[in-house]
């Protein structure tokens, strides 16, 4: 818009002159010894014109020529600047692209030619983690030492600092990755994302105390996502709690809010330690907060457990939740856990029952079983715990077979006795019939002890029978396949 007003003013202007000078018809004498110059008022003016225009530029042109140095230096600065963006734009379109090697390259590219300190940095970071997600951890640390000793900032260092802690973490290094990021948090607890990798460390070393202060203070911050903060809560002050035990156990849960007091793995570890110090109607306060917020099975199970002289007053808690729950089967289990501990037989079949018409549950058939074993029922428990062998894990089917596998007769006695028999020598033989007419000029009170008895003769339940099976196996001709030789092979 600015430019057409003043073209439109520099129109008028010319036409205003050229009218001045029509109707003006002087003369303009211009006197210089020796020199006298006349001429009209319309060329006096066009000759100014020409004169200042032509002063501009011959000023322009020596501006420009005496400018030129700097102005080289700036146009390859910005060259330079241009080909810089180039090769970190296309070195992270290939890292997101997964094609690692060619990241590498072009940002390698960029660290040896660049010259500004704060790109080379960003190069050196960019390259480390390039090289960290290829796996090439010797290069990682390179490129991680040159982007430390280009940073001549706080901040670039700061950067350095917190991009190598985070490749570290990835490495399961959280020792050295702790090195690094606790004197950031020492200098400032603002600095959000160097507090949550200061906490993905503690977690690794598992020190839950810091877990357990870091979590609070990223959820004060805004650091974490609600769920996210919930759930390092539970698990970092159950964890405390157990770590404390009994010695430990009332400064760590004064440390609780109310409202982590009654997360699922707090009350838990809290009833545990309680009920190991047979407190337990503490045991019974700290799950029943915690089951008026959420009935979860775990601590459902916990709850059901419990001496008989307790059952009524946790029974009669459990019947109010079922009023708003009646058709939870974790419920109405631990309502059938507490009834057969007070040995209400009947009360604790029906929820039992109920329970199993909503869901098969291993727990509830082994309860049914042991409450059918108690009324001596055993058909009934046998059969329950079938179903809970049969729902706890697939059990194979055991096919019937027909016949029964062929008999060992390798080391059956009487084969053993009659083969010997054929390969004694006639030394040998001479030796056993002196042993038998030996024996038979004995007495017969000594006759019956010492002599051997036949085979054929031995008692049915003769102890060899019961680990040699020498029934002939069907369809076989034992000749055929036994190893003794026949009797008419024998050479006397």
């Amino acid at each position: 818009m600015r430019t057409w007003l003043w073209t439109i003013l520099l129109l008028a202007l010319a036409v205003a002159l050229a009218l001045l000078l029509r109707t003006h018809g002087g003369n303009v004498l211009i006197v210089a010894p020796p020199w006298r110059v006349e001429m009209s008022l319309t060329l006096a003016v066009l000759l100014l014109l020409a004169i200042f225009f032509i002063a501009h530029v011959t000023l322009r042109i020596i501006y420009w020529f005496s400018g030129s140095p700097e102005r080289f230096r700036l146009w390859r600065g910005r060259r330079a600047e241009k080909r810089d963006a180039e090769l970190l734009e296309s070195g992270w379109i290939g890292m997101m692209e997964g094609r690692y090697d060619q990241a590498q390259k072009e940002f390698q590219r960029l660290l040896d030619r660049t010259k500004a300190s704060q790109r080379k940095v960003l190069a050196a970071l960019a390259l480390a983690r390039a090289a960290h997600d290829d796996a090439a951890y010797e290069r990682r640390d390179e490129a991680l030492e040159r982007a430390r000793q280009a940073a001549n900032d706080p901040r670039l260092r700061e950067a350095t600092a917190i991009a190598a802690a985070e490749m570290l973490l990835d490495e399961g290094r959280a020792q050295e990755a702790l090195g690094l990021l606790q004197p950031i948090q020492d200098a400032t607890s603002l600095h959000v994302n160097a507090t949550r990798l200061l906490l993905r460390a503690h977690r690794q070393l598992g020190n839950f105390d810091q877990v357990y202060e870091l979590t609070r203070l990223l959820s004060r911050r805004g650091g974490l996502v609600k769920s996210e903060a919930q759930a390092l809560i539970e698990t970092s002050a159950a964890a405390r709690l157990r770590a404390a035990g009994d010695d430990g156990y009332k400064a760590v849960w004064s440390d609780l809010k109310s409202e982590e007091r009654v997360l699922p793995g707090v009350a838990f570890e809290a009833a545990a330690i309680q009920t190991a110090k047979g407190n337990h109607e503490d045991a019974a306060k700290i799950l029943q907060a915690s089951l008026d917020v959420s009935l979860d099975p775990q601590l459902l199970a916990v709850y059901a457990q419990c001496p008989p002289e307790h059952v009524a007053k946790r029974l009669n808690k459990a019947e109010g939740w079922l009023k708003s729950n009646p058709e939870n089967p974790d419920l109405l289990a631990a309502l059938g856990n507490l009834c057969l501990t007070g040995q209400l037989w009947g009360q604790g079949e029906r929820y039992l029952q109920r329970s199993m018409r909503i869901r098969s549950d291993a727990r509830v058939h082994a309860l049914l079983g042991s409450l059918y074993d108690r009324l001596g029922r055993s058909e009934d428990a046998a059969r329950h715990w079938r179903l809970a062998s049969g729902v706890a894990g697939a059990l194979p089917v055991l096919a019937a077979d027909s016949l029964l596998p062929a008999a060992d007769t390798r080391q059956d006695p009487a084969r053993l006795e009659a083969e010997i028999e054929d390969e004694l020598t006639d030394e040998q033989a001479a030796v056993a019939g002196a042993h038998t007419a030996f024996v038979e000029g004995l007495p017969e009170e000594m006759d019956t002890a010492a002599k051997p008895v036949p085979v054929e003769q031995r008692p049915e339940d003769d102890s060899v029978d019961d680990y040699f099976d020498s029934a002939p196996i069907p369809g076989v001709d034992v000749e055929q396949t036994s190893d003794r030789p026949s009797s008419g092979s024998h050479k006397y």
